[in-house]
């Protein structure tokens, strides 16, 4: 165990320094729920020694963070997808970003109060490039609705100055409103990104465009029985056809 002597234990997503491995990033929260007693998160961490020593770098409105990455080709500049607490309306939801190594933060991706980043993805040849997956949850000790005009994919091209939502065969938004969400982008050829979606029939749909178009490949309800816990999609780093 390397994280017993920080004051929390839920993790909700880790990540590695492709630039330095001993470079290495806790995400804190659970963000696989769909009960109200989920345990709670202060924020991320940060280790520089491989895990020895950690230190907590902020965020911790956050409350429950689903991914985090780091830039290959910048160490400094990482960024945060956060859930927010889930239980009602909150600004501190959306994608994170720091350029200083987690001195600073800044929110480059808000839906709105009651929306947060369930998953993220980058372009690891083109880091300037990530896929957001944004899904609007309520919990009450009485209640969980999970979807909404809020859920819906993020896309930016310019490091999260600016984002524009792919629509082109997803479904999303007002006329076909969707739960909870997942999206990766194939390392071997990122041209092709996945997106699972909660679903009346949970579907499994491709882009083969960056995420410009999009067709639905699968429907099933196998996908997502419990959509809140297990509506996760990823992309062998190999072979884009081979899916988990």
């Amino acid at each position: 165990p390397i994280f017993d002597e920080m004051d929390n234990s839920s993790i909700g997503a880790l990540a590695i320094a492709d630039g330095n491995h001993n470079h290495v990033w806790a995400g804190t929260g659970e963000t696989f729920l769909i009960r109200p007693a989920h345990a709670n998160g202060n924020g991320i961490y940060k280790s520089t020694d491989g895990g020895k020593n950690w230190k907590n770098m902020g965020l911790k409105e956050t409350v429950r963070i689903s991914k985090v990455i780091v830039d290959p080709s910048d160490t400094n500049t990482v960024y945060v997808a956060a859930l927010g607490h889930a239980h009602g309306p909150q600004q501190e939801r959306g994608v994170y970003k720091t350029s200083d190594g987690g001195k600073s933060w800044n929110r480059i991706l808000f839906v709105d109060e009651n929306t947060g980043c369930s998953d993220l993805s980058i372009n690891p040849k083109d880091p300037k490039n990530l896929v957001a997956a944004m899904w609007q949850v309520d919990i009450k000790t009485w209640n969980l609705n999970s979807g909404g005009l809020g859920s819906g994919f993020y896309k930016t091209v310019d490091g999260g100055k600016s984002w524009k939502q792919m629509k082109n065969g997803l479904p999303g938004g007002a006329s076909h409103p969707v739960g909870k969400t997942s999206i990766d982008i194939a390392q071997s050829n990122p041209s092709v990104i996945y997106a699972l979606v909660e679903d009346k029939a949970p579907g499994l749909y491709k882009s083969t465009d960056a995420g410009e178009s999009w067709k639905l490949m699968y429907e099933s309800n196998s996908m997502a029985q419990r959509a809140p816990y297990y509506t996760r999609v990823r992309v062998s780093s190999q072979d884009e056809n081979k899916l988990y």
